[in-house]
């Protein structure tokens, strides 16, 4: 038994050790987060639209004019020297370029022009830069004055070939280079910015681009498990059934009684026929139904799935072993005064306690008076030999169990019977949490029979996953198996 837990636990370890993991991802994976967050992607990308077309409305024109200088040697008439010079001149093209930004140039610009700005200001609206190829530099000014963006570039045109020349004079001698002025700054009649259009754009991609950031970090940190595929990270457990997301399911939670031909009761049929198939390892079939969390939908599925079995003319007893918030009593609508702590510290007879329900052949034992010690209770000599003598009376004994993190009472419950059944809803439970309950089931010793999956959402393609997975398996379930033939107290 020692060796059996070791191996549990180590065998939980891994598992949780790959649930930490990055699995593999696929493009379905990623349509699949788009289509789940659509509408924060389209409010994030009407956002960047609307911040976008904010900033083209209060961002002040602006307005950009060219100069083009031409750069030139004297020297002599021989081809050798021409070709000299015009080697000389392209290697002083980008020198050139770079001094159009210069203290000394701008500083001349702003005092023939009269302006009230300082070099460093005014550098920040000009550029300069050579056309490729070619000795001539482009000079580029922008201001929010059109006219004054063409006097500007005309000016460091200007102020660029002054102080070209006087650094390139050799002593008292003329400068070899010259700058000429080869077409002036026209005045721009159209604004280079803000432009609504682009900017427009740029913010609707940079709305979708945080959209699809915020969306897939969303679906890293959120490890509630919603799918079959999420479950296969926690545990390679089989799904014997899955349930969709029912509204009304507060107001009716006996559905496959109130509604028997719904794809609900169907999926509770489903249920029935693959636990019919789940191997025992020779015990009789007594199950308890639990979960990791509160509010999975347990009690409705031992209810339901007790239903669907007495349907099928299996003798089935229905136990609400949560001795802290029973619900069988509420749900069967009978009275549950006197139950399963009543039969066990010996205050009431098991036939007195037990109730027929309807004209089927389920029966009911509800939980009975609230013990100060349910755990003590569920793992006491009498339960077992309770347990002992329903499954010579019943073909199917099915308890509803507490959620396996708050308490130990399911874990303690389960280790006496045939094993769990463990409710999983979608979006409610964590991977992390199931993993915790499925080992606390591993250091008892109790088997797990399988995995129903509920409210998962009706739209959702992987909704009747298991309707598929188990169709051959209901086909079988049409030859109903013999009932037993048992005395009840």
């Amino acid at each position: 038994r020692e060796t059996a837990r070791t191996d549990a636990n180590t065998a939980r370890l891994a598992r949780g050790a790959a649930t930490e993991g990055n699995p593999s991802v696929e493009l379905s994976d990623y349509l699949r987060v788009v289509r789940k967050n659509v509408i924060l992607l389209l409010a994030l990308m009407l956002v960047g639209v609307g911040v976008g077309a904010l900033i083209a409305t209060v961002q002040q024109p602006s307005y950009s004019a060219q100069t083009q200088v031409f750069v030139s040697t004297q020297g002599g008439g021989s081809s050798a020297e021409l070709v000299q010079g015009n080697s000389f001149t392209l290697s002083r093209v980008k020198t050139y370029a770079s001094l159009a930004t210069s203290q000394d140039v701008l500083e001349r610009v702003i005092a023939d022009l009269g302006l009230t700005l300082d070099s460093q200001t005014l550098a920040e609206s000009v550029a300069a830069s050579p056309v490729l190829d070619t000795t001539i530099i482009e000079i580029n000014a922008v201001d929010e004055d059109p006219a004054l963006a063409a006097r500007i570039a005309d000016a460091v045109a200007a102020s660029l070939a002054t102080t070209v020349a006087e650094i390139e004079s050799p002593g008292e001698g003329g400068s070899p280079v010259q700058l000429t002025t080869v077409e002036r700054a026209t005045v721009p009649q159209t604004p280079v910015s803000p432009r609504p259009m682009l900017n427009v754009a740029l913010g609707a991609l940079l709305g979708l681009a945080l959209g699809i950031a915020i969306a897939l970090l969303r679906e890293v940190l959120d490890t509630r498990i919603r799918d079959e595929r999420g479950l296969k990270l926690v545990t390679e457990l089989p799904v014997v059934g899955s349930m969709t997301f029912d509204p009304k399911a507060k107001q009716r939670p006996l559905v496959v009684h109130s509604d028997p031909l719904s794809p609900r009761s169907e999926a509770y049929r489903t249920l029935r026929t693959n636990l019919q198939f789940v191997e025992v390892d020779g015990r009789s079939r007594t199950f308890v139904v639990t979960s990791s969390t509160p509010s999975e939908g347990k009690s409705s599925t031992a209810a339901n799935l007790a239903l669907a079995l007495a349907d099928a003319g299996e003798t089935v007893i229905l136990i609400d072993a949560d001795l802290r918030k029973p619900k069988v009593a509420e749900y069967m609508n009978i009275d549950g005064s006197v139950g399963l702590t009543d039969v066990l510290i010996g205050r009431a007879e098991l036939v007195d306690a037990v109730q027929m329900w309807g004209e089927s052949s389920l029966y009911v034992l509800p939980s009975g008076q609230i013990p100060p010690n349910p755990s003590e209770l569920l793992g006491s000599k009498s339960m077992q030999a309770l347990i002992t003598q329903l499954e010579t009376e019943f073909d199917w004994v099915l308890f509803d169990a507490p959620p396996l993190l708050p308490v130990t009472d399911a874990a303690v419950l389960s280790r006496n019977t045939a094993g769990a059944i463990m409710v999983v809803a979608s979006g409610k439970a964590t991977r992390h949490q199931l993993d915790v309950a499925l080992g606390m089931l591993e250091n008892v010793d109790a088997p797990v029979a399988g995995v129903v999956l509920t409210m998962l959402p009706a739209k959702a393609a992987n909704a009747y996953g298991a309707y598929g997975a188990y169709g051959e398996g209901y086909a079988l379930s049409k030859t109903k198996p013999k009932a037993k033939a048992k005395a009840r107290g």
